[in-house]
């Protein structure tokens, strides 16, 4: 399966198409001497444009002409390489453990959080759904009790994929909700519990101070959880979702990121704007609507499908 579009969609432009239409790519000039400063210069406008951050495109542009002034980048496919290479590199650097943590016994509780309208609820549901073909016992928790419609949501996600469901009715204090989930978990002997929480705008003190508290009643239940905090974003806001992952990350630890929305964005860079800006792995990216557009995230091949065309 494709990264950033489902085979079958429309084909979009490339960023690789749109660095060797506006910034380069006479061979015939590289081959000669390189690449020159005014390419460059239209380079880091194109990589700004599709959201690498200012931080990690520079660091791009150097290595490109770092390997250009030492002769290493004379055709297309040397120059591709030096720039899949440097965004490979970025998401290797710190925190890059791509693999899920796991309870050493018990249940693994994995919270899952972020805004509304960030592809959280299916995120989930493809996320048992997965669990489930791992043959492993999978409870859903319906932490989102500000709205009544998020509960319907994911006991439909449950019904289909098979997993248990815990639920309250709206109104009812997430925390609470987190608390007996973990309870029946345990007293179940279920293998997964996936802990999903409201939809919060990133930007309401109280709203970040339950999650906090969300978070501080599942270590208390069972220590050591959750052993995953999974920060769900949108592929397709770009730079806000740099700062919405910095808010989260300051309200809870966050040890993993969830992009969704790439088969429909060509501002895939914030997938490396957004780690590079919490130092949080990114885990799974979504592709699409049905439980199998799911796909663990591979840096290697991240970086060169993004730069395919």
């Amino acid at each position: 399966m494709r990264l950033l579009r489902k085979s079958g969609d429309v084909p979009k432009r490339s960023l690789w198409q749109r660095i060797k239409d506006v910034a380069l790519m006479d061979v015939a000039v590289l081959a000669k001497g390189g690449v020159s400063a005014g390419s460059l210069e239209q380079l880091e406008q194109l990589l700004l444009e599709a959201d690498f951050g200012v931080p990690v495109t520079l660091r791009l542009i150097e290595e490109v002409e770092r390997r250009a002034k030492r002769g290493l980048v004379k055709t297309q496919d040397e120059f591709q390489a030096a720039l899949a290479d440097g965004i490979e590199a970025a998401l290797r650097g710190g925190s890059s453990d791509t693999g899920l943590a796991t309870a050493a016994s018990g249940p693994t509780v994995i919270l899952v959080v972020g805004v509304n309208g960030a592809g959280k609820t299916t995120f989930i549901g493809k996320l048992a759904a997965r669990f489930r073909d791992e043959h492993k016992r999978v409870m859903v928790a319906a932490g989102d009790t500000f709205r009544a419609g998020a509960i319907d949501q994911l006991r439909v996600w449950s019904e289909r994929t098979g997993a248990e469901f815990v639920g309250a009715s709206a109104g009812t204090d997430p925390a609470s909700v987190a608390f007996d989930a973990i309870d029946a978990a345990v007293t179940r002997g279920v293998d997964v519990l996936i802990v999903d929480t409201a939809g919060r705008l990133h930007t309401s003190e109280g709203l970040m101070e339950e999650l906090k508290k969300v978070a501080r009643v599942i270590t208390k239940r069972l220590p050591g959880a959750p052993h995953e905090t999974l920060l769900v974003l949108d592929g397709t806001i770009g730079q806000n979702a740099v700062q919405q992952a910095k808010i989260f990350a300051a309200a809870v630890p966050i040890s993993g990121l969830v992009v969704t929305k790439l088969d429909g964005t060509a501002r895939g860079g914030v997938v490396v704007a957004v780690h590079e800006a919490i130092d949080a792995p990114v885990k799974f990216l979504g592709v699409g609507e049905s439980a199998d557009d799911l796909v663990p995230f591979d840096a290697a091949d991240f970086a060169r499908e993004l730069l395919e065309g």
